[in-house]
């Protein structure tokens, strides 16, 4: 079970993992050492798993940012999957429940990338069906 002060601390990092661990201990009334402990309980415990940065991928080059929904054969579902993460396009390609059995998050310098993609993806014959969603703004 996870104590409600280490929601808190998740929740801070989650905003900003190079916050100091000075500052996280003003801001939940604990000390360093505190934090430090709880922390590293919490990596322990595989709740944190790793850190990382957010990027702006218009930023870098990246016009356009889809989520693909895609869906295969049962059989063929396994060989979709590492195919995908293999792709320097997807970002990150999630398994789930509902309307797709994949969605990937994808970035394209521009849209004929994105066409260009979804074209190759919709002519593999693993894969059933392609539902690409276009980011038009990220809200949170």
């Amino acid at each position: 079970m996870v104590r409600i002060s280490d929601i808190t601390l998740i929740k801070l990092l989650m905003e900003n993992s190079r916050r100091p661990y000075i500052e996280l201990a003003k801001i939940l009334g604990v000390t360093e050492a505190a934090v430090r402990k709880r922390i590293k309980r919490l990596e322990e415990r595989g709740i944190i798993r790793r850190y990382s940065v957010e990027v702006d991928p218009r930023k870098l080059g990246y016009e356009v940012v889809a989520f693909i929904g895609l869906d295969a054969a049962p059989e063929h579902y396994i060989r979709v999957m590492e195919d995908l993460r293999a792709r320097d396009e997807v970002i990150n390609l999630y398994s789930t429940s509902g309307d797709h059995m994949l969605i990937a998050e994808c970035w394209f310098r521009n849209s004929r990338e994105l066409s260009a993609f979804i074209k190759e993806l919709e002519r593999a014959r693993e894969i059933s069906r392609v539902c690409p969603a276009i980011v038009l703004e990220k809200i949170k």
